[in-house]
């Protein structure tokens, strides 16, 4: 028990400086070389325009670099494969809370099933991306 409240707290300090605030004060080093940076480029500082106004559906673009250039039928078929695994994983999980004593213990809970419960968000995602790939011609 002790190492997992190590563990639990470590977590929660790390949680806790991911939104700490950053100090603006810079303090003067002498360094024995000049420090030069690389040069900025605009491209760097502003994010490529994702909006679609007055448009029925978003350009491929907006589905990432991997998704937008696959064809609709592979998310599609994506979708599906997303959605069995749940609905698998759904029914397995319900077939084990029937056996006797199961949930007083626990015994119905497993991993597997708990990670066919991620195809249900993945199968919506994907039938969107493939609704967005079909609606751009691909």
């Amino acid at each position: 028990m002790n190492k997992l409240s190590l563990f639990l707290s470590l977590f929660a300090f790390a949680t806790v400086s991911a939104f700490a605030p950053v100090a603006t004060n810079k303090v003067a080093f002498k360094a024995a070389a000049p420090v030069v940076s690389a040069p900025v480029t605009s491209s760097a500082l502003f994010a490529e325009d994702m909006t679609w106004e007055g448009e029925e559906y978003p350009p491929s673009k907006v589905l990432g670099p991997i998704m937008s250039k696959m064809p609709s039928g592979l998310l599609g078929m994506l979708s599906i494969l997303f959605a069995g695994a749940c609905v698998t994983s759904i029914m397995g999980s319900a077939a084990l809370q029937q056996e006797p004593g199961a949930m007083s213990d626990g015994s119905w809970v497993k991993w597997y099933y708990i990670l066919g419960s991620f195809g249900g968000p993945l199968a919506w995602g994907t039938h969107v991306a493939a609704w967005i790939q079909r609606k751009n011609g691909m």
